[in-house]
């Protein structure tokens, strides 16, 4: 009972419904993850080039955004109007996929959604730090990581589902996008109606917006450490395409991602708490270390079986680091600057994950398919013990 008591402490009013905003948005975006580049190939007849670019143009856009969104967060010291915007445009640009008769539009539409995914991500992070005591950080992040990796998996599903009863041969695209706007338009409901705002220091009327303080060097000891695994840490696209090379059919890569995304949302919670009582940086050293066995497992599979596994044991790796790396940035920053924090963090992390991909295509092409796993696995081990051992080091209180 005391386990319980003590996993509940710390999920509020805000942490909890951000946690449903979020697995709302994510069911509506991850409906169309899987849609989109058949619907540009197929229907629109985009070529793969334009499928590259169009996702190259939208991740790049939400990594830039992340930035300022979370810098003008800081500058006015409000986080809900920022939250607000970011998820309203995320969920206008799904019924706008709808309209689309050239790849163009889709761009488009790609790009106000990432947009709006940028400009959120900063200041919602921020208000969930803000919203719960520190000592609770690493489960709050934790369970709004669950929450939104469960939307994750539940999207592709009710893809699948709509797919099956239209008929999977002449499936109506334009309506799965219709569809995933109610999802959206919901979560967009509970965040104005159900969060509160915990900004804490806007600027008098009439008075200049307070300077955002700048971030501390462990901040940046820390982004510069974690950026050498995420060097290595490419796409999940090169997941999906050593399954496909072993066999899998299209259902299989999404049931076996599905998958993933179950045993992270499952765990997520919990490792937050675990980070809570153990120290977040631990955590995530075993958190990298759980990545490298997985990548060092696709590198070496050879048969189809070895796919289902290693893609439930990848949910370790995202249960015990994403959420918890969030909850290290909130305790390398203070109010003022939080935002700013988050966002320079997420957006390096955007950026480095484009270069890490480039990296993976040239290896897979050049070298071997094995060749970007075992680099990542490298960074992952390198990365997890440079920040154990600053952790000790600096003798880390969290």
């Amino acid at each position: 009972m005391t386990f319980f008591k003590d996993m509940k402490a710390g999920l509020n009013r805000n942490v909890t419904f951000l946690g449903v905003v979020s697995g709302l948005t994510d069911i509506s975006s991850e409906m169309l993850y899987p849609i989109v580049p058949v619907f540009l190939t197929s229907v629109l007849g985009a070529p793969m080039q334009v499928v590259g670019l169009i996702e190259g143009v939208a991740e790049a856009t939400a990594s830039f955004v992340k930035i300022i969104g979370g810098r003008l967060s800081d500058k006015y010291g409000r986080r809900k109007p920022f939250v607000v915007a970011g998820y309203s445009l995320s969920a206008i640009a799904k019924p706008l996929l709808a309209l689309a008769a050239t790849w163009h539009f889709v761009l488009f539409s790609r790009f106000i959604d990432r947009v709006g995914k940028g400009l959120r991500t900063s200041a919602r992070d921020a208000l969930i730090a803000g919203s719960v005591e520190k000592e609770h950080w690493g489960k709050a992040f934790g369970f709004h990581r669950a929450m939104d990796t469960l939307g994750a998996a539940l999207g592709p599903l009710a893809a699948l589902a709509m797919i099956h009863f239209m008929g999977a041969e002449k499936p109506d695209y334009r309506l799965i996008f219709l569809a995933a706007f109610v999802p959206a338009l919901l979560g967009v409901g509970v965040l104005v109606w159900l969060v509160k705002e915990t900004g804490g220091r806007p600027a008098a009327a009439g008075q200049a917006a307070p300077p955002v303080e700048p971030v501390s060097s462990d901040f940046k000891t820390f982004v510069a450490l974690y950026a050498v695994f995420a060097l290595g840490n490419s796409s999940d696209v090169f997941l999906i395409m050593k399954a496909k090379d072993l066999g899998f059919t299209l259902t299989q890569v999404i049931l076996a991602y599905t998958g993933y995304n179950l045993v992270y949302a499952l765990l997520a919670s919990p490792a937050g708490w675990l980070s809570d009582k153990l120290g977040k940086v631990k955590t995530m050293a075993f958190g990298f270390a759980v990545f490298a066995a997985v990548y060092l497992g696709f590198a070496a599979a050879d048969r189809p079986w070895m796919i289902w596994p290693l893609f439930a044991l990848y949910g370790f790796y995202g249960a015990f680091n994403e959420g918890i790396a969030k909850a290290v940035v909130a305790h390398l920053s203070g109010p003022a600057n939080r935002a700013s924090a988050m966002g320079y963090f997420q957006g390096t992390l955007g950026f480095l994950t484009f270069a890490a991909s480039a990296l993976a295509g040239f290896l897979w092409d050049r070298v071997s398919p094995s060749a970007p796993f075992l680099v990542g696995a490298a960074g992952a081990l390198i990365s997890g013990l440079a920040l154990a051992v600053w952790a000790r080091k600096k003798q880390l209180a969290f």
